[in-house]
């Protein structure tokens, strides 16, 4: 088989949606070699990025030629491709990120797409009006391209069901899988970081752009009901929303016990969830929360909130509360720090339940799928 791949996130995002296609590309490159899968970038975008790519035999990054200006490369990733997939060869293309190429149903050429999450139709308030219409005009005019559909999780095929009008049959859910190096960073290199960020040695991490759906002013909130030595790492792209957390940060005396880390590189997130002592994601809505799984792989328990997808990804052993509770947010972290009765086995229970998001099983099932359409 000849895979196609929409790897312009895999260049370009420094987590999610590029960490799932890098992922998961590598996944199937290592569990079958003799494929050939072709990347389909409209530039080499980030070297550190690319890099995490593997070396293989078949695997290949393939550019646009005489694209140079960014809509010529935007025009290409959305209709000119089509043309290089024949040239190549291509069975199927798979859209890792929610986007499949204008005409490749006409062009005979197989297609699946990965629908991450539709949060921009079911919570269009976290969006400008005009990005709305934008997605909305590109999920619809996807589905009509996709011969299948990948959903992330539960929660999104139902939002797909729900708002593109598509039977069950034509979706299948594949959880994405975590990198393995979240599963062992050496003390050393831990120490290493903690100290080039001046990090304290407590403290409850977050992972994720700092913006107003992913509510982590819940979390400052409840810092105020926690242990005084007892800090929190923010980390994630500055937004206006950053501004406002500062704010409350700075009326009620948070300033000492909450770090905001912004351009965090990529190798030094699995130090980073190391050395914390529970994790925090009290997101308001998300397709699926892959830093739920990189926490709990590093050893972390989980606080997160109800109302999406998030027990699907943290399993019956983390820990739930409404997205407005921040006394619940508290207790909650209480329930997880170090000493407290429980803690380990509760890590225990949910490091087995992720197993089900572990790579080789997510890359069999999405290769058993290419098969069933080929």
């Amino acid at each position: 088989m000849i895979i196609g791949y929409d790897a312009k996130r895999i260049v370009r995002n420094g987590t999610g949606l590029g960490s799932y296609g890098r992922t998961l590309v590598n996944d199937i490159a290592r569990v079958n070699p003799s494929l050939r899968l072709n990347l389909y970038a409209p530039d080499k975008g980030r070297d550190d990025l690319r890099e995490q790519i593997i070396t293989a035999p078949g695997l290949t990054f393939c550019y646009p030629k005489d694209c140079h200006l960014p809509l010529d490369k935007a025009l290409w990733r959305s209709r000119g491709i089509v043309k290089d997939l024949k040239n190549d060869g291509v069975q199927l293309y798979h859209g890792l990120s929610g986007e499949l190429p204008w005409g490749i149903r006409k062009s005979g050429i197989r297609s699946i797409v990965t629908i991450h999450d539709l949060i921009f139709l079911r919570h269009p308030e976290f969006y400008n009006w005009i990005d709305t219409k934008i997605y909305a005009w590109k999920f619809r005019q996807t589905i009509r391209e996709a011969d299948h559909i990948i959903a992330i999780s539960e929660c999104t095929k139902r939002d797909i069901m729900e708002f593109g009008h598509i039977g069950d049959n034509h979706i299948s859910v594949i959880y994405q899988s975590c990198s393995p190096r979240f599963k062992a960073c050496p003390e050393g290199e831990q120490e290493k970081i903690r100290l080039h960020y001046g990090l304290p040695q407590r403290f409850i991490l977050n992972v994720g752009t700092i913006e107003r759906r992913k509510n982590i002013l819940l979390a400052v909130k409840a810092l105020t009901d926690l242990p005084e030595d007892l800090s929190l790492v923010i980390i994630g792209r500055h937004t206006s929303y950053t501004n406002e957390v500062l704010d409350y940060v700075n009326t009620h005396g948070l300033n000492q016990r909450v770090f905001f880390l912004h351009g965090v590189p990529d190798e030094h997130l699995p130090a980073l969830y190391a050395q914390a002592e529970a994790f925090v994601y009290p997101s308001l809505y998300e397709g699926f929360g892959i830093p739920i799984i990189e926490a709990i792989s590093s050893g972390l328990p989980v606080v997160a909130c109800t109302g999406s997808c998030l027990e699907e990804a943290g399993g019956p052993d983390s820990l739930y509360i409404a997205p407005d509770d921040a006394e619940g947010m508290a207790a909650a972290i209480r329930q997880v720090l170090k000493g407290a009765p429980g803690r380990e086995a509760r890590i225990e229970r949910s490091r087995d339940y992720i197993r089900r998001f572990e790579g080789n099983d997510v890359a069999s099932q999405v290769l058993d799928l290419y098969r069933s359409l080929l």
